[in-house]
């Protein structure tokens, strides 16, 4: 029985792109960037409407991913020392509803490097209430409580 519901849910394509761009038709596009940050032993998350996530923010015209990136960590954390990209982690999807339009968000997800003062001011007009450095034997009170997405992000740095 369960072969037949998970057989329910599948598309068989000769152009997965296509379909996809198909499928989501009526959804507004937005593409986003942001980084885990880390600092010696420490990372940073930031709280934003009860939940633990990455900094991380839309892209503007003729940006590319890494400048949105160290621009949005910048602005929703308050940093203000050197933040330089290690490598590419990996990209997400998510959907959202945003003013009753559905919203298909692809956020490129960097590591990068920290060298600065550790204060951080949180960007309130963002819903960011708290901007906190993590160690990572600490991550469990963050994986209790994020997004999905944000637990992919997490996975790609025990791989290294």
């Amino acid at each position: 029985m369960l072969r037949e519901i998970e057989l329910e849910n599948q598309l068989i394509s000769q152009n997965p792109q296509k379909s996809m761009m198909d499928f989501f038709i009526d959804y507004k596009f937005i593409e986003a960037a942001g980084g885990v940050v880390r600092s010696g032993k420490e990372f940073l998350f930031i709280n934003r409407f009860g939940f633990w996530d990455i900094p991380k923010g839309k892209m503007e015209k003729n940006e590319v991913p890494e400048i949105t990136a160290i621009r949005e960590i910048q602005e929703e954390c308050g940093l203000t020392g050197d933040l330089k990209i290690q490598k590419k982690l990996i990209d997400t999807y998510h959907t959202y509803i945003f003013k009753n339009k559905s919203v298909l968000k692809n956020t490129h997800w960097y590591l990068l490097d920290y060298m600065g003062n550790k204060t951080t001011v949180p960007q309130l007009e963002e819903g960011i209430t708290e901007v906190s450095w993590v160690e990572e034997e600490d991550f469990s009170k963050i994986k209790a409580c994020t997004y999905f997405s944000i637990l992919s992000v997490l996975s790609t740095l025990s791989e290294e």
